[in-house]
């Protein structure tokens, strides 16, 4: 199935295990809370047991250095695309209001980006991860 729309995330690649997972975690949250639309249908199994709800379409996760993820954070934002973000700074924090703080005291060119993620329209996407390669 072709969709309209992609869901990348961008993750450091110098990010302990742990980290990137909690950071994809995190940043597709964004992208649930942004874009209801996205979420499916609940799942159920042939016993009937209910389970809840995942994004209908594929997530693309992709890595990058420092400097390649600023660089995909300003072509969104030329691009008029609303990423959500998860700096190195919130690693310290223990509850939201302090990740939302610690996003607020730094000026966009200095945040210490670890992770963005972005729902567009697949070209727009596309433009924004050009040349990052799929993380492994």
């Amino acid at each position: 199935m072709q969709f309209d729309t992609k869901i990348a995330v961008v993750i450091r690649t110098d990010l302990q295990a742990w980290q990137k997972l909690n950071v994809a975690s995190f940043l597709t949250s964004g992208i649930a809370a942004a874009f209801p639309e996205c979420i499916g249908d609940p799942y159920e199994d042939a016993s009937g047991t209910q389970y809840l709800s995942l994004i209908g379409q594929p997530i693309l996760i992709y890595g990058a250095d420092g400097p390649a993820l600023t660089r995909a954070l300003d072509r969104a934002l030329t691009r008029n695309v609303k990423p959500a973000v998860y700096t190195e700074d919130m690693f310290k924090t223990t509850h939201d209001a302090a990740n939302r703080e610690a996003v607020k005291a730094v000026a966009r060119t200095d945040l210490n980006l670890v992770g963005i993620a972005m729902r567009a329209d697949r070209k727009v996407i596309d433009k924004i991860v050009d040349g990052l390669k799929f993380h492994s």
